[in-house]
């Protein structure tokens, strides 16, 4: 902090001079001290070649507000971010891929009907409304006081048995973990029933069956390969998705202390070298997602290759 009586003195001399920062009540010298701090005093080429090094090197800076380099505050927060979304993507494939199979198999059968009817109307919640929601009613909001409110895991945490220690992390993470699943159940069942009835209708399926193959020969031999290629094109955006913009306000009601409550502080506060390295982050982990989803395609169905010509 700088002397009351210096600022106090450019304040008021700041009618009488034409210089932009003494009219923000700042010395020309301090401001020149802060241009020189972040960079601002090269040309703008310079400094982007600067900040192209800088972010190939994971080398983001130190935060405006915080008393630690950003990497250092990524790093800390990033376990909290990457269970959640580990744990809710896990959950959400795990669920909604067979009840899709399962839809398929029983089209237009009052199962169907019902459970279409029941994910359409968790689809239409939006995730932070549906968090509210368990927080007022689940968590001593105003009714019941079931789960805890904030944080992963409880106070005397160190001092429980191993299975105490589990139980009371996903006794914490109910909650969350249920905001953030309730509407990608509905997206990844509807886009696996769809794949799978389409597969179903084809020609071929028909002609397995009258060689004399049974369901469960057609429906994983030759449906499950092709109906899960549009499925698995989906995963890097779903993961990214649940990972980053779920988290972000998610985390938020829930007060757990993980990269989407760092990134809306951060934002909040403008304290940009924070934002542009978790943008730069999550866009660098979208694309070697992507990456990774053209090699399981690979993997599904060998007959796609990524070689040039035919």
């Amino acid at each position: 902090m700088h002397d009351q009586s210096l600022i106090g003195g450019s304040l008021d001399g700041a009618a009488a001079s034409g210089d932009p920062s003494m009219q923000r009540g700042i010395p020309p010298e301090i401001m020149a001290q802060i241009k020189a701090q972040y960079g601002f005093d090269k040309p703008p080429i310079e400094r982007f070649f600067i900040m192209i090094k800088s972010y190939a090197l994971f080398d983001f800076g130190d935060s405006f507000y915080r008393d630690s380099s950003v990497i250092d505050l990524l790093i800390d927060k990033m376990p909290v971010s990457i269970s959640l979304g580990l744990w809710s993507t896990l959950l959400i494939y795990l669920i909604s891929i067979p009840l899709g199979i399962k839809k398929a198999l029983r089209h237009n059968s009052s199962f169907d009907i019902w459970t279409s009817s029941v994910f359409i109307v968790g689809y239409a919640v939006p995730g932070f409304l549906f968090a509210m929601i368990l927080v007022v009613v689940f968590a001593g909001g105003s009714y019941l006081d079931w789960f805890p409110l904030r944080g992963l895991t409880s106070d005397n945490f160190a001092e429980l048995t191993l299975a105490g220690k589990i139980a009371d992390y996903f006794w914490h993470l109910a909650l969350p973990l249920t905001a953030y699943t309730i509407g990608g159940f509905a997206t990844l069942t509807l886009l696996t029933k769809n794949s799978f009835l389409d597969e179903i209708n084809k020609q071929y399926v028909t002609t397995a069956i009258a060689k004399g193959l049974d369901d469960k020969q057609v429906l994983y031999g030759h449906v499950f390969r092709n109906a899960m290629l549009i499925i698995i094109a989906g995963f890097p955006s779903a993961f990214v998705s649940m990972f980053f913009t779920g988290s972000l306000l998610i985390e938020v009601i829930f007060s757990l202390d993980g990269i989407g409550l760092l990134t809306y502080e951060a934002i909040v506060n403008r304290d940009y070298p924070i934002v542009f390295s978790t943008l730069y982050i999550f866009t660098l982990l979208s694309l070697l997602l992507k990456l990774l989803s053209d090699l399981v395609y690979h993997w599904v169905d060998p007959r796609i290759t990524f070689e040039g010509g035919r």
